[in-house]
């Protein structure tokens, strides 16, 4: 069976490359299965090849390299892709290598509804099968927005050949009278300051105008920033590449860089699964809660580790949360800093070298070396951005774990971007079945809000969503911001921004539309949250709790065709990575390499 043509070689151990003697041979290539045999069907591969004006000493020993681009006229981050995919491919033919691009769904956190969330898992089956599927032998991803980190790292790390990320990169600092701007952040901001009347409509559109001032994704510590950090630390980019800016020009020799290696690392057979460890995704995880991460760093990395083969939880966030503390003052943990500064400061590899106590050095990247051999050296050159372990911005790590009787499989906090009162808090519940009704009510300054509400919204989880939407950060009631309030404890089985901030628990498992205890709390109920002890609490008995989950009747489905139903019928929930259960490593029999006949 090694033999066989139609198989992939014999897997190495993980962590280890082919050197010298062991490295591929163009015999070896996976490419060379389409282009190389004296057959009719090969003929027919390389004559359509010369169609398109390619000649055989173009692509004849060569590795095929895929780049998979996320570009689109709809997805501001990614508008400079469309440029720098001709960088990556100068990098790929200075190395020998022979790219061809092959565009994936862009997935625009802006513009995608009812949530990008949604079209997460559709990215990493198209990224897996356009892999699979093409004559390449190695591909570069070309991300950052959201959910197309994760996405695009979920599918090539089920097809398993090599592969390098390509982040997009942070925007510039938004700038309106003078002040420095934060893309969501001081959207939020803002937005209550208008609602409050402390700025008017005027203000409004020059914050609107001014808020994003170039391509490239969000610069404040969002869901984009933290999911490239991440990527970096499990060893998927390229050292110092997850926050270099977009519009900087290191930028553009990061993509010509990306394209060179990724051909040495297709003669190396380095492919994910050799770099994706437990330590690495243990490593992702100090990083996030030293870097300030978005609570949606739990649901991705999860999904991605177990996509590896790696069994991470909740529990292995919540062990790095109590010692590992928040370092980067990056906004919304942080208070002043967005992420061009940090980069400037040092970037991820300062950052990862002040916290090295906590990683595993070890591990191996896409450099072919260690994160310890990548960090080497690495220093910071402004202490408040990146600050040292003895003066953090938070004590703990970003986010914490909570579980309860509200949440028995758990659910997420960020304490570091919250108003501290609220770390222990009891107060009755203000329940909202679903959005709308919800966005009405804050807008009734009547309504029986008080600073002790616990707001409460429901079915906006995986399945209730769709696609559990980033609605988390329940807006606060104009009422309550008229009284000079900017906080309250809120609480949903949705997700929010990277960029948003408040007292909001989230991800609360099981969600409520399949019946989860959620789904059983009534206006008045007492809720009680203590994020020291990690406990969320309704205070009801359980002999009530069972007479109304024997009156709960489920709602309505979501979808009833195409792939709305698909996603529905097959999500998992937030503890387990919002994947779809039968892309699970260990549902059914590996995938095989399609036969070339």
């Amino acid at each position: 069976m090694a033999d066989d043509p139609n198989l992939p070689p014999d897997p190495l151990e993980p962590g280890t490359t082919r050197k010298g003697p062991d490295r591929k041979t163009a015999a070896d290539l996976r490419s060379a299965r389409w282009f190389g045999p004296a057959d009719l069907r090969s003929f027919g591969h390389r004559s359509r090849a010369m169609q398109m004006g390619y000649s055989p000493e173009e692509w004849t020993g060569k590795p095929v390299i895929a780049i998979v681009n996320t570009w689109s006229d709809l997805n501001p981050c990614h508008v400079h892709f469309k440029q720098r995919v001709d960088d990556v491919k100068r990098g790929i033919l200075m190395a020998g290598g022979f790219p061809v691009e092959l565009p994936a769904i862009s997935v625009s956190e802006s513009y995608v509804k009812p949530t990008t969330m949604m079209y997460r898992n559709f990215l990493a089956m198209e990224t897996e099968e356009l892999l699979r599927s093409h004559p390449v032998d190695g591909a570069v991803l070309m991300g950052g927005c959201d959910k197309t980190t994760p996405g695009l790292l979920l599918g090539a790390t089920s097809m398993n050949i090599p592969c390098i990320f390509l982040p997009a990169g942070p925007m510039l600092r938004g700038n309106w009278q003078g002040k420095v701007l934060g893309s969501g952040s001081d959207s939020w901001k803002y937005w209550d300051e208008l609602r409050a009347g402390k700025i008017t409509d005027q203000d409004w559109l020059g914050v609107e105008g001014g808020i994003a001032r170039s391509y490239g994704t969000c610069m404040t510590m969002g869901t984009a920033s933290t999911m490239t950090a991440i990527a970096e630390a499990v060893g998927m980019v390229l050292p110092g590449g997850s926050s270099i800016p977009a519009a900087d020009a290191g930028h553009i020799r990061l993509a010509s860089e990306s394209g060179r290696r990724i051909v040495e690392m297709v003669w190396e057979d380095l492919t994910p699964q050799r770099i994706q460890s437990r330590a690495s995704y243990e490593n992702a995880i100090a990083v996030a809660m030293a870097m300030g991460c978005s609570t949606n760093a739990i649901i991705h990395l999860i999904a991605m580790a177990r996509r590896a083969g790696q069994d991470i939880g909740l529990e292995d966030f919540e062990r790095y949360s109590r010692r590992v503390p928040v370092i980067g003052n990056v906004r919304p943990s942080g208070n002043a800093y967005l992420m061009e500064d940090f980069f400037y400061a040092g970037g991820i590899r300062a950052l990862m070298n002040e916290i090295r106590e906590h990683l595993d050095l070890s591990c191996v990247t896409v450099t072919g070396k260690t994160v310890g051999e990548n960090i080497e050296g690495a220093r910071v050159y402004n202490s408040d951005v990146i600050r040292p372990t003895s003066n953090p911005i938070y004590g703990e790590g970003s986010l914490a774990v909570l579980k309860g009787n509200l949440a028995p499989d758990g659910c997420v906090i960020k304490p570091a971007a919250m108003d501290q009162k609220f770390l222990k808090h009891s107060g009755p519940a203000v329940v909202f079945d679903d959005y709308p009704s919800m966005k009405k009510a804050v807008e009734d300054e009547d309504y029986p809000f008080t600073p002790d509400t616990v707001m409460v919204l429901r079915n906006a989880g995986p399945q209730g969503g769709p696609g559990m939407p980033e609605w988390g950060m329940l807006p606060m009631p104009k009422k309550l911001l008229k009284m000079g309030l900017r906080d309250m404890l809120r609480m949903s089985d949705a997700r929010m921004s990277g960029t948003s901030y408040g007292a909001c628990v989230l991800h609360v498992a099981p969600e409520s539309y399949i019946g989860g205890p959620l789904a059983l709390l009534r206006n008045g109920d007492i809720v009680t949250l203590d994020v020291d002890a990690r406990t969320i609490n309704m205070e009801v008995s359980e002999e009530e709790l069972a007479r109304r989950r024997a009156e709960w009747k489920a709602p309505e489905p979501r979808y009833e065709r195409g792939y709305g139903y698909m996603f529905s019928k097959h999500i998992q929930q937030a503890n387990e990575g919002c994947d779809f259960d039968f892309l699970r490593t260990e549902f059914g029999a590996p995938v095989p390499e399609p036969a070339i006949y």
